[in-house]
């Protein structure tokens, strides 16, 4: 069953969300970081894009998680992540051209329920080019606990009360997640080599085999950078789903806009 399609808790109603529902989320103070709780309602238009983690994220010898940072192409500063499941994820958003800007863990939702004080920290906040904001968690089939039905309920219902979009993921396919990470070695700006630019866009005006098009450019070492940087910036595009990447893979310059 989705969790997604259960209903409201009777506690907290979707028109009443933004004021029983608070924030508590990290911002600049004159002695670095500090705290700050404020309700839903008051703080929606926060820049959470730019937020630090609200949470530790520890690294110590022997865990099975690999914590790190995350340089992002779109903004160009680094955003922590506390395992390569996240980190992919960080990878997809850094490659949406509708998106501008992400953070990892950047607040805590609390509410009350049941006498008790309820708290979730979201995986992901993602703005995109309309404003938008969008929370995301991360719940992949094979590890995640059955789902606490509330507490999904008063997060989809919170995001609803402020316009945000709410969005669960799951682990990226095998092949999409090794194309991606190939791709995502050479989305650095210092990739974009303006002499072959505009004889890839040229080579590959029509779907052409990867290598035969670079070939029609130059020394496969000197443009082959260039070419995967274009994938990523989608200036060129092709099949990252189907199958790995290979000198087959046809390529076709991008006649719309990203």
């Amino acid at each position: 069953m989705n969790p997604l399609q259960h209903s409201t808790p009777s506690r907290v109603t979707t028109s009443s969300l933004a004021t029983e529902v608070d924030l508590l989320y990290l911002r600049a103070g004159k002695r670095g970081l500090v705290e700050h709780q404020e309700p839903l309602m008051r703080s929606w238009s926060a820049r959470f894009e730019n937020s630090p983690p609200v949470r530790t994220l520890p690294s110590r010898p022997g865990q099975s998680n690999f914590p790190g940072m995350w340089w992002s192409a779109t903004t160009g500063e680094h955003v922590a992540f506390e395992s390569w499941l996240k980190r992919d994820q960080l990878m997809m958003l850094d490659f949406s051209p509708t998106v501008t800007g992400f953070s990892c863990h950047p607040f805590w939702l609390l509410w009350s329920a049941n006498g008790d004080v309820r708290r979730h920290t979201p995986d992901f906040f993602a703005r995109l080019r309309d404003g938008t904001g969008v929370v995301i968690d991360l719940c992949p089939d094979d590890l995640t606990a059955p789902q606490d039905t509330q507490t999904n309920a008063v997060i989809v219902a919170a995001c609803a009360s402020v316009g945000w979009i709410y969005r669960q993921v799951g682990v990226l396919d095998p092949v999409l997640a090794a194309n991606m990470r190939w791709i995502a070695g050479y989305r650095h700006p210092r990739y974009d080599n303006e002499g072959h630019r505009p004889r890839l866009l040229k080579a590959f005006a029509t779907p052409t085999p990867l290598l035969h098009g670079v070939d029609a450019v130059g020394e496969h070492i000197a443009v082959l950078p260039a070419l995967f940087h274009l994938i990523w910036t989608g200036a060129l595009t092709t099949d990252l789903v189907s199958a790995p990447l290979s000198g087959h893979s046809l390529v076709h310059t991008r006649t719309d806009t990203p």
